[in-house]
């Protein structure tokens, strides 16, 4: 399968999201579903989702966030969890959607939890992808947390400063269980929105502000949690190679009204590396709640 062919069937559009100039890819009709990726991620990272979900009756929209893909890449912003939330709930006025879904993966599902706990009101139900933002209290998850960010960091950055196509393929294949999965076409892709012209400032900006340290006074903490009282499935994975799955599981446990699940044989990006299973479980929980 290539991009192109998972692709039949959407549309591509373009919208002013809260000043911002913002891509997104979507197909089908129904409730609003708004799927997010993370860190440098890109709309392509959903295609094999994106037809699949629609024809369970909803309206799905993959985005570009603020500053990744093709959608506007500020350099006047600071890239904490709250530009995300701005951004977010811009598109869902673009869109006149009152309230959405959200399928965060990653840094998208930091976006939508703190989105929830910020904006109740504009959220339906939530998927947590192997989600980054959770803090759990004690010594060892938090010394981990900062573990993770700081790699995280380091990656991305080796990855996005003075790219290269092979630097790109090893950020790539570092998300991935199987190296194999990683496609010409993706490393491509990728590779030409990191170097789009005049975005090199606004992407180093991007990379140094979103995994720092400051941005960790957003991160959600036990309380925060316990406070989101939306119907919401923490999704992980058997072989993510950020967040153990524990932090999920506990997560899912101290949100109100939580379940947790695994797709199994995948890394970091269950949509892209199993997305059979992930249309199941996903399009499962978000179609139960149409209206």
């Amino acid at each position: 399968m290539s991009f192109w062919t998972d692709s039949l069937g959407t549309e591509t559009r373009f919208r002013d999201a809260a000043g911002w100039r913002t891509r997104s890819i979507e197909a089908g009709d129904g409730d609003a579903v708004i799927l997010m990726g993370g860190l440098t991620g890109h709309a392509e990272a959903f295609l094999r989702n994106i037809v699949p979900l629609s024809e369970r009756g909803l309206r799905v929209y993959a985005i570009d966030a603020l500053g990744h893909g093709l959608t506007a890449r500020p350099d006047d912003v600071t890239y904490h969890a709250p530009v995300f939330t701005r951004h977010l709930i811009g598109f869902l006025d673009a869109i006149g959607a009152d309230r959405a879904h959200l399928v965060g993966q990653s840094l998208g599902g930091w976006t939508a939890l703190y989105t929830a706990l910020k904006h109740p009101d504009r959220v339906g139900r939530i998927v947590s992808v192997t989600g980054a933002g959770i803090l759990l209290t004690d010594e060892a998850r938090a010394a981990e947390s900062e573990k993770v960010h700081a790699q995280v960091k380091a990656v991305t950055t080796k990855a996005a400063s003075a790219p290269t196509r092979d630097s790109v393929r090893e950020r790539l294949e570092w998300l991935m269980l199987d190296p194999a999965t990683v496609t010409d076409e993706l490393v491509e892709c990728r590779y030409r929105y990191y170097t789009l012209p005049g975005t090199g400032d606004a992407l180093a900006k991007l990379v140094s502000e979103q995994p720092s340290e400051a941005n960790r006074a957003h991160m959600l903490r036990e309380d925060d949690l316990a406070s989101i009282a939306h119907e919401t499935l923490v999704l992980w994975t058997d072989h993510n190679p950020t967040t153990p799955a524990e932090v999920g599981r506990r997560a899912s446990r101290i949100l109100p009204n939580a379940a947790f699940d695994m797709i199994s044989g995948a890394g970091h990006w269950p949509m892209f590396e199993q997305p059979g299973q992930f249309n199941r479980i996903v399009g499962d929980f978000l179609s139960a709640g149409a209206r």
